[in-house]
């Protein structure tokens, strides 16, 4: 397990970000609606976004997430960047409403074995100036990833043969061991170690958006992090390039003509960046046309007000945004007492109480809406006697208080805390809830200054892996929980593609979790989304939100 662990120590940054993605919300306006790139709005404005003032079809994209960078080599994991990116330069794959790969610049990945993938691109994928995407912009922009110069350890290239084990190759190589050109349209990806033909296509494939060689493969290495020409790409693979964009505000596109899809069916596109408490009044008001169900963060209060929009449908995403909550192991290393916490919640109650019953209650880290979820791992169940029956067998200290660290803009969690901390006092343990914002949250929990500490989590239902290697990784990882049991496991997975087999290693995982306890689930939140009834052909989904834009269209 140890090559496993190192691994997944390195992939901390990118999961972290991913991770804190959906909690994160921008204190931001936007874009008014019908002026594409102009000053952010106050979204009080009753004129429609559909249709700007000239009559041209144009679509208000409302998310809660800053957009930090359009530069595919500047990927961080986030994924309201990689969306917003993603719509000028397609990832070789990405997943749809189904959580299945599908295609985007690539048609097919194959397993040629453990150590080795092949990347085969779409024969009709082209540039927008009508140049082929070839492999040698696959190439290209794989290098450059991995370029000390621009110094992208997010990323994790550092699994592949000719990389170093800071992400990086030697200053102005020329090429990458481990990632060659096989033909004009294929190209081969070889790991140091064994890795999942699933683990490649989630964690490399949806996140490498190769650009055009032939048009920027002469600007010096050293200068492409900040390069103009990335705010206002001219030659895009997807179906819009950018026009303007400020990170905290909004993104305003074009269609892509060319696109080899097919030509957008809506001429301009916004991504306009708001507080979550906007996104009712913009929706009421035509300014915002359609949220995405993570990277529109739709307040709890008003999903009823929503709901009662004539003009508005809603939809409930799958659950797979997780509750977690995370116990430091080296700070609480009695099991029976953490046990105990955990029988001692109702988190029943406060899944209908303060979440509306939208939601699931589980047990470690998996959700009914992954492949490998296992209904045989019952969660526990709210059991005071025995919650107190557990405190008694173990060493716990009534003069001690447990320190709860909580994000501060979860305000939903927040009062769940509340809740936690009086079922825990019932049950004879004194605990100081601590409030901070995310990054300081973070920063804590890095440390290990910390008793117990909650944050949302995603673990990407098609391929949890890296995370939970992270997160039972024993010292440096946020639990300090090691587990024989739980490494054989992990040491099987990193290769496993059976989907059966796949749910039996993580369902021993989910049990030991329920066992040991250095990790449970408050709850799994299904989060709403909404689209104005005119947009057609958009359906708001988890994953496969932008796959197919081009066929949005308006009516009516």
């Amino acid at each position: 397990m140890k090559k496993y662990r190192k691994t997944a120590g390195k992939c901390l940054a990118a999961i972290l970000s991913a991770a804190m993605a959906l909690s994160l919300t921008a204190c931001a306006g936007g874009v008014k609606g019908g002026e594409s790139g102009s000053a952010a709005s106050s979204l009080g404005s009753s004129e429609s976004a559909l249709e700007g003032t000239t009559g041209e079809k144009i679509v208000n994209i409302g998310v809660t997430s800053t957009v930090n960078t359009l530069n595919p080599l500047l990927m961080d994991g986030v994924e309201v960047n990689k969306y917003a990116t993603g719509l000028m330069f397609l990832p070789l794959m990405e997943l749809n409403a189904d959580m299945e790969f599908e295609g985007m610049l690539a048609d097919s990945i194959t397993a040629e074995d453990e150590n080795h993938f092949l990347v085969h691109i779409d024969d009709k994928a082209m540039w927008s100036d009508g140049q082929p995407v070839t492999a040698d912009d696959v190439v290209y922009t794989a290098l450059r990833l991995c370029s000390p110069a621009i110094a992208n350890t997010a990323m994790m290239y550092y699994v592949f043969e000719g990389v170093g084990d800071d992400g990086f190759v030697e200053p102005g190589a020329d090429h990458i061991d481990g990632i060659t050109k096989v033909d004009d349209k294929t190209v081969r990806f070889a790991t140091k170690e064994p890795m999942s033909l699933i683990t490649f296509q989630n964690s490399y494939a949806r996140y490498l958006m190769p650009l055009p060689k032939h048009i920027i493969g002469d600007i010096p290495e050293d200068q492409l992090a900040s390069n103009q020409w990335f705010s206002h790409p001219d030659v895009v693979s997807g179906p819009y390039r950018m026009t303007s964009y400020d990170k905290d505000h909004y993104v305003s596109y074009e269609a892509n003509e060319a696109y080899w899809k097919g030509a957008p069916k809506i001429p301009k596109l916004n991504i306009r960046i708001v507080e979550g408490s906007q996104l009712y009044a913009g929706l009421q008001s035509g300014e915002i046309d359609i949220t995405h169900n993570t990277m529109s963060a739709i307040p709890l209060e008003d999903y009823e007000s929503i709901q009662a929009l004539d003009t508005v449908e809603t939809s409930f995403g799958d659950p797979i945004t997780n509750q977690s909550v995370f116990i430091n192991t080296k700070n609480v290393p009695d099991s029976k007492l953490r046990q105990a916490l955990l029988y001692a919640i109702d988190r029943n109650q406060i899944l209908e109480q303060l979440l509306k019953g939208n939601g699931e209650i589980v047990d470690g880290f998996l959700s009914s809406a992954g492949p490998y979820y296992d209904p045989s791992v019952i969660p526990v169940s709210y059991d005071l006697e025995k919650a107190k029956a557990l405190l008694a067998e173990s060493s716990w200290d009534p003069s001690r208080t447990l320190r709860f660290y909580v994000d501060s803009g979860d305000s939903t969690f927040v009062n769940a805390a509340s809740v936690i901390a009086a079922q825990w006092s019932a049950l004879g343990v004194r605990t100081e809830i601590r409030t901070m914002d995310i990054n300081t949250l973070m920063s804590t929990a890095g440390s290990g200054d910390f008793d117990i500490m909650a944050v949302q989590y995603t673990y990407p239902p098609v391929d949890p892996y890296v995370d939970i290697a992270w997160l039972l990784g024993g010292d440096g990882s946020w639990t300090g929980y090691e587990n024989d049991e739980v490494n054989e496991a992990l040491s099987k997975i990193a290769t496993l593609s059976d989907t059966e087999e796949l749910k039996k290693q993580y369902g021993i995982i989910d049990r030991r979790m329920q066992e040991d306890v250095p990790m449970f689930s408050a709850y799994v939140i299904r989060t709403m989304a909404a689209k104005n009834k005119r947009l057609t052909g958009a359906v708001p989904s988890v994953y496969g939100f932008l796959n197919h834009v081009q066929d949005w269209d308006i009516t009516g």
